[in-house]
């Protein structure tokens, strides 16, 4: 689906002539619901990425505050970086998950984003930026965005050890996944990622069909199961995969698993409908299966959870008004608005403390700091998710994102990888 929304763009020149004070007038009006003069007329943002953190009333209201028109282009994940490495001139901007960088970066397609153009660059999540969560560090199994944070340049095609000036990917929004489950048809409580292979849920569970995301579920149920110990379950060597394929070929021959998405509403559709009662999921989808009345939970498991994010990279062949048109939006995305959407559909935003300055105290409370709600939870769409007095699923920020176990990646033995993925979905 396409949003065509006309309007006009900050000069990005402009910005970084009067300095932060400039930045600070400009985000400040919009803040204040007053769009900003803007000097780019007329440009249009085609806008590479998944559906998920694509939304009309995100369009809507980006036009409304700096006239930037924003045409969206849905695929699934794989589509994104295929278009990135094959067509980077069909797009002018992107949002790409971080583990996707190692097969991104070297095609030389995407150039780093100037952290000197970004108003809130020192604001974002130290999770993304260090690998922390109140100074302590998360689990950085697989390709935690701290190591692909920042490039050695510009046009550089290898990532930088140390921070810099150039980052790869400015965050969208990150989450700590876990599995998605039908308490009402279970019937008691799920505390381990073994339970995704428990004969008990026969013909009733389900998995994500994205080889690099799939396998790293099925790692954390079979290391959960005693069944093997990863060195990393993100970058499996050819005898681990090999074994993490052999025992996921062994329980769909069993009847262990009754579909395999690759689509957010293929996931929301199969756990509404009552088909699968535990399954990969993502947060939106589940609240996604909340808003419908549905009984959907999603809880903090005793061995972690799997880290993801995303983020806006430029591809090289985005040019003039189209390059100050994406700084603009970016820094527009980051100053609030789009945060607190985003946060009310269970993700978590690059910059804290712009989504908190949108959102009302006790959804603040319920989202991110785990406390019972003082008020109904509803949706962005004003549908009610959760009546008052529930609790966040996993509880706080900190709880959640702090025990993050391994984070989704590319392996070294990737090709390897995905052809023994392949191999099981067609057993």
């Amino acid at each position: 689906m396409s949003y065509r929304l006309n309007g006009k763009s900050v000069d990005r020149r402009t910005f970084l002539k009067g300095g932060a004070a400039a930045g600070g007038a400009v985000l400040g009006a919009q803040v204040l619901g007053a769009p900003a003069v803007l000097a780019a007329d007329g440009v249009t943002l085609r806008y590479l990425g998944t559906a998920v953190n694509q939304s009309a009333d995100i369009a809507k209201k980006c036009k409304e505050d700096t006239g930037i028109t924003i045409e969206y282009i849905p695929v699934t994940t794989d589509e994104v970086a295929k278009r990135i490495i094959t067509q980077p001139n069909s797009f002018d901007m992107v949002d790409s998950e971080y583990f996707s960088l190692p097969n991104l970066i070297p095609s030389g397609n995407l150039v780093g984003m100037d952290a000197n153009k970004i108003k809130y660059a020192d604001k974002l999540s130290t999770v993304l930026t260090k690998g922390t969560v109140d100074g302590k560090k998360v689990g950085m199994q697989g390709t935690a965005p701290a190591k692909v944070f920042y490039l050695e340049g510009e046009h550089s095609t290898k990532f930088a050890k140390d921070q810099t000036e150039w980052i790869t990917l400015i965050p969208t929004t990150y989450n700590a996944d876990t599995l998605g489950m039908r308490p009402d048809l279970i019937g008691h409580e799920v505390k381990h990622w073994k339970a995704l292979l428990d004969p008990e849920y026969k013909g009733r569970t389900a998995l994500i069909n994205v080889p690099s995301i799939g396998i790293m579920d099925a790692a954390m149920a079979i290391e959960s199961a005693g069944l093997i110990k990863y060195g990393d379950k993100g970058n499996q060597t050819k005898a681990e995969i090999d074994f993490t394929i052999d025992t996921l070929i062994k329980a769909k021959k069993a009847g262990q698993f009754r579909a395999f998405w690759t689509d957010f509403n293929e996931s929301v559709n199969l756990m509404a409908s009552g088909e699968v009662v535990l399954q990969s999921m993502w947060s939106p989808a589940v609240t996604a299966v909340r808003s419908k009345g549905i009984k959907c939970a999603y809880p903090g498991l005793v061995e972690g959870y799997r880290g993801w994010a995303s983020g806006f990279g430029i591809p090289k062949t985005t040019r003039g008004k189209k390059i100050d048109a994406a700084y603009d939006f970016v820094n527009w995305f980051l100053s609030g608005w789009a945060g607190a959407y985003l946060n009310r559909q269970g993700y978590y935003s690059a910059v804290l403390e712009t989504a908190k300055d949108y959102m009302k105290p006790y959804e603040w409370a319920f989202w991110m700091e785990g406390k019972p709600a003082a008020h109904d939870i509803h949706a962005p769409d004003g549908t009610l998710i959760e009546k008052a007095g529930a609790v966040r699923d996993g509880g706080s920020y900190a709880a959640r994102m702090g025990h993050v176990a391994c984070w989704n990646s590319v392996m070294e033995q990737n090709e390897y990888m995905v052809r023994k993925w392949n191999q099981f979905i067609a057993a």
